[in-house]
């Protein structure tokens, strides 16, 4: 991991309320697809969510019955983390050097964490603590780029960071090789105030590093694009936020 990329990860400490606050939920058509692709209930399933950050995941997941513990790195997403959660139980650590116990874990879920691990580290570390059998399970929820206005916001973002290539690259490039990985893509959407859109996307890493001043000009110059006659923004100032999830599941050998 560069040193740019570990500030990058390290950054949402630095706004866990506002994370907390604005960042979308998951559908739960991917807790269904979760369970068919690791070929058992939640229910009662001993699972561990890593890079828990605020609870979003965590919480929902336990809704479902798993018995689950949460792993997050940061303090203040901890924090966070508790006051939404009291009763789910959390450590502290990340998927490189997981505080768990060998064999523990009927599953193992990194719900947009997985990029800020070095697999050479956390493949052997997620093998170490899911047991014979046992499923990994990681998931990213982007913004659906079919969709016109989100593509034209995020070729603005493209321009703004200066960055090369096409922005919507497929989450599936991330999968680490050799674990057989089944994938499933799963369209959903939300309704939010504008404010919650752009109060999202400010709080990605991108923008957290970037400092308050050019996240404010950018900020307000989009508020003033979705809201002008044509975009996205409806009378009642809310926007259709379009999301895609990109799940992919590896179950384990059934036996070492």
């Amino acid at each position: 991991m560069t040193t740019a990329h570990r500030t990058r990860a390290r950054s949402f400490d630095t706004a866990a309320a506002l994370y907390a606050a604005n960042r979308p939920a998951y559908p739960p058509a991917l807790f269904d697809a979760v369970e068919e692709l690791a070929a058992r209930p939640l229910r009662g399933a001993r699972v561990a969510d890593v890079g828990a950050g605020t609870g979003i995941a965590t919480g929902l997941l336990h809704a479902r019955g798993a018995r689950v513990l949460a792993v997050e790195p940061g303090e203040a997403m901890a924090a966070q983390f508790r006051r939404a959660h009291p009763d789910v139980p959390l450590v502290r650590g990340d998927g490189d050097r997981l505080p768990l116990a060998t064999g523990a874990f009927d599953l193992l879920t990194y719900a947009q964490a997985w990029h800020w691990t070095d697999p050479q580290r956390s493949v052997p570390e997620a093998r170490r603590v899911l047991r014979p059998g046992g499923a990994l399970a990681l998931w990213w929820n982007d913004l659906d780029p079919r969709v016109p206005w989100i593509a034209g916001q995020e070729a603005r973002l493209r321009d703004f960071f200066r960055v090369t290539g096409d922005a919507a690259q497929d989450a599936f490039r991330l999968l680490p090789a050799g674990l057989g990985f089944a994938t499933r893509k799963v369209p959903w959407s939300r309704r939010v105030p504008l404010g919650t859109h752009l109060a999202n996307l400010s709080s990605h890493s991108a923008f957290l590093t970037l400092g308050e001043e050019r996240t404010r000009a950018f900020v307000a110059a989009e508020r003033e694009r979705l809201l002008a006659p044509g975009g996205p923004a409806r009378a009642d100032g809310t926007v259709e936020e379009a999301y895609v999830v990109s799940l992919a599941v590896a179950v384990l050998p059934a036996s070492p």
